[in-house]
């Protein structure tokens, strides 16, 4: 009881200083949310978080969309274990893509820790971004190790030629894969090999790649989830294979705001040279692995095109309404 009024008063506070600011308040929207996937679509910002909770009861997801990053409406269990059959437990960091009027949401399931147990990463999907979503496969996508990469925590990415890949991985592992055109397999590379390891110095897990100015930015989290000291660290390359060369952190605590701050997705103002990123963290206020919020806040790049230190706020970010 006491822990939900600390919660709650956290949120009035960011509440507040969002009014007096005209900003969106960090956190975003009420509840335990992590690992967000941000993403546009038609018109709209979409965030798909994890539900942050013990693994028996991370059994759906929700999503939140927002026309100018200020106010959030939240879609309740866009997917749950009901509609994935093999999904038990531990359902985690969702990515999504729109294709040809379809909404494909990636995801793991299961926390599975070997080659036998049920689970990895599957794919549902659904006519709308709000869902329902539905097994798309009717089995995991991938249910193997491969490097040591954990089959968790994935995000696609389309290249310049139209190429999609998955890039993925646990256990400071990182994998990326060639998705077949209709997301229900892998193809191999000229090589022969169909995982490839781009693991860079101190990765841990939550992948996420982006492009500017014709260069390859890899980012990803470091340290322990559910400890004060996860971060965001990242670095550039001419190729979504690299090498990657760590740069440096780019999103970590504020011990005056929150800790914990990791596992993040970057969101692109359409036709501009506009980023946010999104991602959780810890209150103050809380020591438990699982009390988690989702967050977002303003990126800047320097005149080398390196990614300037990320201030986390309560303050949060000005509206923004796309066009």
């Amino acid at each position: 009881m006491k822990k939900a009024l600390i919660f709650a008063l956290s949120l009035m506070a960011g509440s507040s200083m969002a009014q007096k600011h005209k900003t969106s308040g960090n956190p975003l929207f009420e509840g335990w949310y992590a690992d967000p996937e941000g993403v546009v679509f038609d018109k709209e910002y979409w965030i798909y978080p994890t539900y942050s909770d013990a693994y028996e009861k991370q059994v759906f997801m929700d999503a939140f969309s927002s026309k100018d990053l200020v106010k959030w409406k939240k879609h309740s269990h866009v997917i749950d274990t009901a509609a994935v059959k093999w999904a038990h437990i531990a359902m985690w960091a969702p990515a999504i893509i729109k294709k040809d009027d379809k909404y494909f949401l990636f995801f793991a399931a299961n926390d599975i820790q070997d080659n036998e147990q049920e689970g990895g990463i599957g794919v549902a999907v659904a006519d709308t971004p709000e869902g329902p979503f539905k097994d798309y496969l009717g089995k995991p996508l991938l249910d193997k190790f491969y490097n040591g990469a954990q089959p968790i925590d994935q995000f696609v990415f389309q290249d310049i030629d139209g190429q999609y890949y998955m890039i993925y991985g646990g256990w400071k592992h990182c994998n990326i894969v060639k998705l077949k055109d209709d997301f229900t397999g892998f193809t191999e590379y000229d090589d022969g090999t169909t995982f490839k390891e781009i693991t860079p110095e101190g990765y841990v897990e939550g992948p996420f790649m982006f492009m500017r100015e014709g260069k390859y930015y890899f980012m990803w989290s470091e340290g322990g989830w559910g400890g004060p000291n996860y971060k965001v660290a990242y670095a550039i390359a001419d190729s979504p294979f690299g090498p990657f060369e760590r740069i440096g952190v780019v999103l970590q605590q504020d011990q005056k705001v929150a800790t914990g701050a990791g596992h993040h997705s970057m969101i692109k103002v359409p036709g501009k040279d506009e980023w946010y990123i999104v991602y959780h963290r810890r209150p103050l206020t809380e020591t438990h692995h699982n009390h988690r919020v989702t967050c977002i806040d303003k990126v800047e790049f320097d005149e080398q095109g390196h990614i300037k230190p990320v201030k986390i706020t309560f303050e949060g970010v000005a509206p923004n309404k796309l066009k």
